[in-house]
C-alpha cells in the first residue's frame, strides 16, 4: 500500500492517480496526523510512504520522527516529497533513515520506481519481523537445538553435546519445525539466513 500524505488536495490526487498506472494501491491523506492513526497497519504486500515535508500543523519531519520513535519506519519506507528542499535536509533526513527524498517537480517514472523498490523493502522488512517473532517463541533449549541443527549435526550428535536422550531431541527438533513453520532443516537453515 502507498501511503500518501500531502496537505495539497492536488497532488494527492496526481499521486494517487500515478499509483494507479503501477497497479499499486494507494491511500491518501491531507495530514500527518491523519495518517499516523492509521500508520502500524501493514499491508501484506509492503508499505511505502510519501511524505510532504511542509504541511500545517505537523511537518513531515515531525511525522517521520514520530515512525521512527515507534519502530515503523523499517516497515514503512519514507520517501520526501518538497518543493522547498535543501541538501543539509536531504542529508539529514536519509542519514536517519528515511529511503528517498525527492524535490517537485520530480520525474513520475523514477518516484514510482522508488516506490516500488520501498514495497519491496518493506515485504522484506515484514517477513524478517515475522521470522524474528518466531524465533522468540523458542525455548531456551529449543535454541540449543537450533543453533545445533544449523551446524548441520544429526540428532544423535545433539544429543550428546545437550547430554540429553535422542527421543527429546526429536521432540525438540519437531517443535522448531512447528513454531517456525517449515518442514526440513534445509527449509530451515534457508529462512535464517
Amino acid at each position: 500500500m502507498l501511503h500518501i500524505v500531502d496537505d495539497e488536495a492536488v497532488v494527492r490526487d496526481a499521486l494517487t492517480w500515478l499509483a494507479t498506472t503501477r497497479a499499486i494501491p494507494a491511500r491518501a491523506y491531507e495530514s500527518g496526523a491523519q495518517f499516523l492513526a492509521h500508520a502500524g497497519e501493514f499491508d501484506p504486500d509492503g508499505d511505502c510512504v510519501l511524505l510532504d515535508v511542509r504541511m500545517p500543523d505537523m511537518n513531515g519531519v515531525a511525522v517521520f520522527d514520530q515512525l521512527l520513535s515507534r519502530g515503523l519506519a523499517q516497515r514503512m519506507p519514507v520517501i520526501f516529497l518538497t518543493g522547498h528542499g535543501d541538501v543539509p535536509m536531504a542529508v539529514d533526513s536519509l542519514k536517519r533513515g528515511a529511503f528517498d527524498f525527492f524535490e517537485k517537480p520530480f520525474n513520475d517514472n523514477q518516484l514510482m520506481d522508488r516506490v516500488q523498490e520501498g514495497l519491496a523493502n518493506s515485504r522484506r522488512a515484514s517477513e524478517h519481523a515475522a521470522v524474528h517473532a518466531r524465533l522468540a517463541t523458542l525455548s531456551t533449549r529449543e535454541r540449543e537445538v537450533l543453533d545445533l541443527i544449523l551446524a548441520g549435526k544429526m540428532n544423535k550428535v545433539v544429543a550428546d553435546e545437550l547430554g540429553i536422550s535422542m527421543r527429546t531431541v526429536e521432540v525438540h527438533r519437531a517443535h522448531i519445525f512447528d513454531k517456525m513453520q517449515v518442514k526440513t532443516a534445509v527449509e530451515l537453515a534457508g529462512l535464517l539466513k
